[in-house]
């Protein structure tokens, strides 16, 4: 079936073969020329590696757990989130996830934009 049609994603249907990040196990649900979406895992006390999602933007939902977002110069920015809550994150904007707490949180992600999903950086500027 097209992407591009409407249609049904079972969570056994996600894909796992996206690009991943060391400390998040992403899913993908859905990818078109303009969007991406799916579920993304941490398990407690794990950090994500620095990466960004370049021209995408995102709306990441906190489903269970909590996220902790570090971005900005230096990486020094810090928004923390609870289930129920969602962030924005913008286009290019280094950053990271963490899971201050002991059991696994997961979050569902709506990127829109175009090109590589994610790129894996060493981390943010310090000036």
């Amino acid at each position: 079936m097209a992407n591009d049609q409407t249609h049904l994603v079972r969570p056994s249907e996600r894909k796992r073969e996206t690009t991943q990040t060391p400390g998040m196990e992403r899913e993908q649900a859905v990818r078109t020329p303009s969007m991406w979406a799916g579920v993304a895992k941490t398990v407690g006390h794990t950090f994500s590696g620095w990466h960004h999602h370049g021209a995408y933007e995102s709306a990441i939902y906190v489903l269970r757990g909590r996220i902790r977002l570090e971005f900005g110069k230096g990486g020094k920015d810090v928004l923390e989130a609870a289930a129920g809550d969602t962030l924005y994150v913008a286009p290019g904007e280094i950053h990271r996830e963490g899971n201050p707490d002991d059991e696994a949180s997961e979050i569902v992600v709506v990127r829109g934009g175009s090109g590589d999903i994610v790129t894996n950086v060493d981390g943010p500027a310090a000036d």
